[in-house]
């Protein structure tokens, strides 16, 4: 198949990633292109994914920053988002493809792709929110309506509140990629964007509560959570602060944990890095929220405890050398890999091109 996927344009796609949906959106360009498909990957200025066809429309990440997605439902400005996605459709449209697939979350990345004669794939990453909702009510009146997708079961019963959801596409890892240890770990890790609702702050209270040190990895998202809750933190005995890493550096940090913390404060789509810590044999601690309590088997791969529950984390911190780091890898290969994720993708995909055939054909 002639597949274009459209990336979100607030940051390059490479490494190291700014976020699980940049990951994703490499790892399923490469993916396809290794099944065979003709993959075009429409992604920011500066952006670099070794072996797949990128489409640099001219648009620059740091222009986009007043877009960026705020949990609290704080709307961004849009203008600069439609001007970006005007040039990324406009690129698309000059070539024929059987398949476009959105991965942006922007709304002027879902209502300016109506636009296009190929069928249409949005998959929504994040939890339902204002900006997004009036985008879809606008062009699911259009014919063909575009297809639907969520990255789990928890995130699409949400969005089915609102809209027809039509497959779960997860963001798995290629955990053939990633080393793993058997052996007991030392010390806690946590990953993910110095932002609020990624709970940055609570996993380092969780740590020291449990007497372990701990290496947090990630780039500034929201600068005064990270100047007043992060960065105050660094002169504090068994705190290490590190900006992001290619995921190759850090899946080689997580092997050597003993945990992995994600004390998530919203309602977590997914979980990825959930799920790499799983691929590297290291068991995960996390809140119960969103789509984490299908990444993580309670009591087998980690442990869930009650949402913003500190004391109940730093006591599962200290059982976590109960469990199976092979069992840990044994779940990620089975459960959260790549494969499985192409698998589904495809499926989707052949069934939307069989379906524009026939209409073709009738019409």
């Amino acid at each position: 198949m002639r597949i274009a996927l459209v990336a979100p344009l607030v940051a390059p796609i490479r490494e190291p990633q700014r976020g699980g949906s940049q990951a994703f959106v490499s790892d399923l360009a490469r993916g396809l292109i290794d099944r065979g498909h003709d993959v075009h990957l429409y992604a920011a200025s500066g952006s670099d994914v070794p072996g797949v066809r990128l489409v640099d429309a001219g648009v620059d990440p740091e222009a986009l920053g007043v877009t960026l997605y705020r949990p609290d439902g704080t709307v961004g400005d849009h203008a600069p988002a439609e001007s970006a996605f005007a040039s990324v459709y406009s690129a698309v449209g000059d070539h024929r493809y059987e398949i476009v697939h959105n991965h942006a979350f922007d709304a002027p990345a879902i209502t300016l792709a109506a636009s296009l004669d190929a069928p249409v794939v949005h998959t929504l990453h994040l939890p339902p929110d204002q900006a997004v909702a009036g985008a879809l009510r606008e062009v699911m009146r259009t014919d063909p309506s575009p297809t639907l997708a969520g990255v789990s079961a928890f995130q699409v019963r949400a969005w089915r509140r609102l809209f027809p959801v039509d497959a779960i596409l997860s963001p798995c890892i290629p955990t053939a990629l990633v080393d793993w240890s058997p052996d007991p770990g030392e010390g806690a890790v946590v990953a993910g964007r110095l932002s609020p609702e990624k709970g940055v702050a609570e996993a380092i209270d969780i740590a020291k509560a449990a007497g372990v040190g701990i290496d947090v990895y990630g780039d500034v998202y929201d600068a005064d959570y990270a100047r007043t809750r992060i960065e105050p933190r660094r002169s504090e005995h068994g705190i290490s602060l590190h900006q992001a890493v290619p995921r190759s550096a850090l899946w080689d940090r997580m092997a050597r944990a003993s945990v992995v913390l994600c004390p998530a404060r919203w309602e977590e789509p997914f979980g990825m890095v959930a799920a790499d810590a799983q691929a590297c044999g290291t068991p995960v601690v996390a809140f119960d929220r969103g789509a984490l309590g299908e990444v993580i088997v309670d009591e087998v791969t980690g442990f869930l405890v009650p949402p913003d529950d500190v004391r109940a984390a730093t006591h599962a911190v200290q059982r976590v050398g109960e469990l199976s780091r092979s069992e840990c890898r044994a779940h990620a290969e089975r459960r959260l890999d790549l494969q499985r994720s192409l698998d589904a993708h495809e499926q989707l995909y052949g069934r939307l091109v069989g379906t524009a055939a026939g209409a073709a054909a009738g019409g």
